[in-house]
């Protein structure tokens, strides 16, 4: 290769380098959070067969991962978990990314996010698009929690019975 040729190359190569390198400033990718709940759903996914097979074992994890829990999103997700349980037996109890979920089918229906998951200021209780809640062009798919009360129990049980037809 020619000298000319040589430093082209070499100029290059250092301004592409000095472009990823201002890029990667602005962008900071994953949290360790993040992370986390990936490594967390690449180990559910290895189990996932095992929970098909047996109710139980998904049940298991699920509660494993609520005994992690602190405080109120401790509290929470054991009330949620009875909550769904009676307005959807049938749903199959997991853990998803880490996080109690429920499914349908083999799909996650509905799932509790934990406060402390991504250091929020409250917890929130979701559906996924296999729910059936659609109303006209828009509708709610998750629900800040700061605390359950009655009346909030009472339409999370109506949410998941309307979701689960």
């Amino acid at each position: 290769m020619s000298p000319k040729k040589a430093a082209k190359k070499s100029a290059k190569s250092t301004t592409r380098k000095a472009a990823k390198k201002s890029a990667g400033n602005t962008s900071k990718g994953f949290t360790d959070e993040e992370r986390a709940a990936m490594k967390e759903r690449a180990q559910e996914l290895k189990a996932e067969a095992r929970w098909k097979k047996d109710k139980a074992e998904g049940e298991s994890d699920l509660l494993a991962k609520i005994g992690e829990m602190k405080g109120s999103d401790r509290a929470m997700a054991r009330r949620l978990h009875e909550i769904v349980k009676a307005s959807a037996p049938d749903l199959l109890p997991r853990t998803w990314y880490g996080m109690p979920a429920y499914s349908k089918d083999g799909k996650v229906l509905c799932y509790f996010t934990p406060a402390a998951k991504f250091n929020s200021r409250y917890a929130t209780f979701g559906f996924n698009d296999v729910a059936n809640l659609d109303e006209g062009a828009m509708w709610p798919t998750s629900f800040a929690l700061k605390e359950l009360t009655s009346a909030e129990e009472a339409k999370i049980g109506e949410l998941v019975k309307k979701a689960v037809r």
